[in-house]
This record gives C-alpha cells, sequence and structure tokens, in this order.
C-alpha cells in the first residue's frame, strides 16, 4: 500500500522546475507546427533543383528502359548497342538520301519562279553568288542559265512550268550526247532546291562546266534515229 508521502512524491515528480504541469499539444496541431517549421527556406537551402529532379527521373527511367531491352536482346547490352548504332545509321542514310524533312518537296518544283530573264542574266547571277560562297543558289541560277540558253536556241520551246527534270529530258533529245550529264544536272537541282541538299564549289564547277560546254554543242536537229 502506497502512504500519503508517496503520492504527494509521485506528484510532485510529474511537476516541472517552477511548479507548473508539463505541457502538452494535441496530435493534429504538433503536426501542422512540425510543417511549418520544416517549410522554411532554412531547411531547403540544399535541396535539388526542379530540373535537376526531373532529371534524375528520367535518367532513372532511361536506365530501367535500356536495363529491360537489353535483358531482352540477344547479347545483352552489347547487342543493344549493336541494334542503336544500325537505327542510327539507317535513320542518318534516309536523311541523306530525302534531306531536311521540313524541306522535302511533295513533287518536282518548276524551274522558273520569277520573271524571264536571260541565260546572260542568270549566268551573271550565278557567278555572283559563287564569288559570294553561296553555292546552292549560285547551282540553281546555272542549271537556269542552261535551260533559258536552250530555249535561246531554239532547243527547247519556252514553257512556263517545266520542271527541271523535263528539261532535261527534252534536251536529250537534240542533244543525246550530253543526255546522261543534263539527267545529274537536274537531279542536282532537284537535290538543292527541294530536297534540302547543300550544293559546294565542285557541285557548281560540274554545273558550270555542262554549261559551257552545251553552249558550244552542235545539237542533232533531225532527232535520234530509230
Amino acid at each position: 500500500m502506497m502512504s500519503t508521502g508517496g503520492l504527494i512524491t509521485r506528484a510532485t515528480a510529474l511537476l516541472t522546475g517552477d511548479g507548473t504541469p508539463p505541457v502538452t499539444t494535441p496530435r493534429d496541431p504538433a503536426r501542422e507546427a512540425a510543417e511549418r517549421e520544416l517549410s522554411k527556406p532554412m531547411y531547403h537551402e540544399n535541396d535539388p533543383s526542379l530540373m535537376d529532379r526531373a532529371l534524375r527521373k528520367f535518367f532513372g527511367w532511361l536506365d530501367d528502359m535500356l536495363g529491360a531491352a537489353s535483358g531482352a536482346t540477344p547479347g545483352g547490352g552489347f547487342g543493344l548497342l549493336v541494334i542503336l548504332l544500325l537505327v542510327l545509321l539507317a535513320g542518318g542514310a534516309l536523311w541523306w538520301r530525302l534531306g531536311t524533312p521540313g524541306r522535302i518537296s511533295t513533287g518536282p518544283g518548276v524551274l522558273f519562279d520569277d520573271g524571264v530573264r536571260s541565260a546572260a542574266d542568270h549566268r551573271t547571277a550565278a557567278e555572283a553568288h559563287a564569288t559570294a560562297g553561296r553555292w546552292t543558289e549560285a547551282v540553281q541560277e546555272r542549271m537556269r542559265a542552261v535551260v533559258r540558253s536552250l530555249e535561246e536556241r531554239t532547243l527547247l520551246d519556252p514553257r512556263p512550268g517545266r520542271t527541271a527534270d523535263e528539261a532535261a529530258a527534252e534536251a536529250a533529245a537534240s542533244l543525246p550526247g550530253h543526255a546522261a550529264d543534263l539527267r545529274a544536272a537536274a537531279r542536282t537541282f532537284d537535290d538543292v532546291t527541294y530536297g534540302g541538299r547543300t550544293a559546294d564549289a565542285d557541285t557548281y564547277a560540274r554545273m558550270r562546266a555542262l554549261d559551257l560546254a552545251l553552249d558550244r554543242a552542235k545539237p542533232l536537229l533531225t532527232g535520234p534515229t530509230a
């Protein structure tokens, strides 16, 4: 049996030093107070930024995906690397063949998209572009000079809307010895104008050489024999 003195001693032990009962806070207010305290900036100075967290999450997802893919690929990680390289090579080959996707033409475009100019005018423009290093524009103007020169010599009938391929095919009838070069020039014109390719000094030199050669060539006026 506990004596009255023992009860008084135990009650006294529960009191604080100044004789007041200890302060107790209910659970929910205590949690809210702790959350408010921990939300202060001083506790988050070294936290990763939103971008860092997003990048970590992305690379974690990528690592999981590659791990799963390598496990399902014959040869493991090395086999997956070979497949990725083959995909990249195929994409590069497709880009080289078709050019920049945003500039792929849905069909052959016309040669002349502005007012009528003489072959001499197109040659002058081509040389100006070449001097400035604008090889794509130089090739375009030189091809236009080729076709305009053939029209001025009546080897081609002037016709609005003619494409480079059509001009090459029609000119080959009277200049069969240059048929292959004409087709190559038309393909080059289409590539740099509608296919997103970029011309260079060698490309322009070939186009210029063809223009000069055609200017000296004697046409087959009677047409090719059967």
